[in-house]
């Protein structure tokens, strides 16, 4: 009874010290199971397993020996730890030694580095403009005159430095008047204004060649020409910018 007994745990006792010896054993005293360290595991396994067979007979002892020592070698080959700590057993891992906090691919090697691709910067498209000067707050004219009020050459120096950078493509000036007058007088004196504006953006700088007139007499009020403030706002000129 006690024969059987003994054959039939001697093996489970075998597989255990191995597993044991190996699970503590590695080539640094300090990592888990690692390829390299078959031969210790080989060495603690036939140690524990000699040992435990000895206990059963003499013959015993050489058969766990050589059992312990197979199974120990076997279970520290197959049963691999991380020496880089890289996230990949050794067993798999093509690139040991990766500096920590390094990511990698699956054989634990480090994955390729890019240069981060700069921020692109989004380009704000010139935007068309329409200048609208009347009356009603400055006059700018004189009565019945094409020349331009103190006020109103003001207002345009400070409209020219707008217009001399190279955005802007064209610059369209119409003039506009009230309802006084006959359509055919008003037209002509509309344009005669828009064309000195026109002169008055040139003299400041703005390009020539971009600058453009229009005169449309009373044909767009844009308010009631019963009134004087209704009459003041229509008397105006109205610069189109386009870039």
């Amino acid at each position: 009874m006690r024969t059987q007994f003994s054959q039939a745990v001697v093996p489970f006792l075998l597989v255990s010290s191995v597993l044991s010896g190996c699970a503590s054993t590695s080539s640094t005293g300090d990592a888990a199971l690692n390829q390299r360290n078959w031969p210790i595991c080989s060495a603690i396994g036939a140690l524990a397993g000699g040992g435990l067979g000895a206990i059963e007979s003499s013959a015993w002892a050489g058969g766990g020996a050589a059992i312990g020592a197979l199974f120990g070698g076997l279970i520290c080959y197959a049963q691999d730890g991380d020496e880089d700590a890289d996230g990949v057993h050794d067993r798999r891992d093509t690139c040991p030694d990766t500096p920590a906090n390094t990511q990698v691919n699956p054989n634990g090697c480090p994955l390729p580095s890019y240069p981060s691709t700069p921020a692109v910067e989004s380009v704000v498209q010139p935007q068309d403009e329409v200048i609208v000067l009347s009356d009603l707050g400055k006059v700018l004219f004189a009565f019945n005159s094409v020349e331009l009020t103190a006020d109103a050459k003001e207002l345009l120096a400070g409209i020219s430095q707008r217009l001399v950078d190279g955005s802007v493509l064209e610059v369209m000036v119409k003039g506009h008047t009230d309802s006084v007058g006959s359509d055919a007088y008003n037209d002509k004196l509309s344009l005669r204004r828009a064309e000195s504006v026109a002169a008055y953006l040139v003299s400041q700088g703005v390009a020539a060649d971009k600058v453009k007139t229009a005169g449309l007499g009373e044909s767009q009020p844009l308010a009631d020409n019963a009134t004087d403030d209704g009459r003041a706002q229509n008397r105006r000129v109205e610069i189109f910018v386009d870039r």
